[in-house]
Order: C-alpha cells, then structure tokens, then sequence
C-alpha cells in the first residue's frame, strides 16, 4: 500500500484543524496538525511534508512571520496561507512571502486540495 502524502497544518481553531485534518484523510492525504506555530517549530523535522497549510492569525504571532523564520533557518516548504481576516496589506504580505496559495475562510474543499495536487504534480 502506498504511503499518503504527509501535510502539515498549523492553525488555532482547533475545530478548522480536525476539519481540514478531515479533509485532507478523505482526499488521500496524511496530516500532522499543529495548534500553534510554537508547536510547529518545536517538531523539527519537515523534510517528509509536501507542504504546509498556514493560519495567517495565530495565537502565538502571524503566520506570514513564521514562514520567514522558516525560511530563515533554510527550511524551503511550500506554504498555502489561510485566514478569516483578509485585507489589501496581509494578502500582499502573504504573496509576497512567496505561497503557493492564498486562501479565505470559509473556502471550498476543492481550492485546498488543488493547489497541493498542482505541487504534487509539479505545476507549482
């Protein structure tokens, strides 16, 4: 049998985290979530996760500044970005911090499993 896809989800609402985690079982995938981006940080090893599904507010500090201090210790994940708060400055924010996708809550379950099919496939 072959091993699921591993995606790791980082967000506060523990009801959005089993819900995506939910999601994310039925479409094939696995799933390591996290209810902080301490949690996230402190699991140290992200070589296995295909990417990474980000809360932009979360209770320890903004989503988009923990993509930079993953990028600042070389961790290279790609990063689709959540929020329920989206404004002009956090979405050019979060463009800018180089995701793959860019999402507002409620999103459809199709706009979340594309956008890791298109890297699994290698179009993103």
């Amino acid at each position: 049998m072959p091993t699921a896809k591993l995606v790791f989800v980082v967000d506060d609402n523990p009801s959005m985290l089993r819900g995506i985690g939910r999601l994310l079982r039925q479409c094939g995938f696995a799933s390591r979530l996290f209810e902080t981006g301490s949690a996230l940080l402190k699991h140290g090893s992200f070589d296995s996760a295909v990417c990474l599904i980000l809360d932009v507010n979360l209770s320890d500090g903004s989503g988009i500044e923990l993509r930079h201090r993953l990028a600042d210790q070389g961790i290279a994940i790609p990063v689709i970005y959540i929020t329920g708060n989206d404004n002009p400055a956090t979405r050019m924010a979060a463009m800018t911090s180089g995701c793959v996708a860019y999402l507002t809550k409620p999103f459809t379950a199709n706009s979340l499993i594309q956008p890791i099919e298109r890297l699994l496939a290698g179009v993103v």
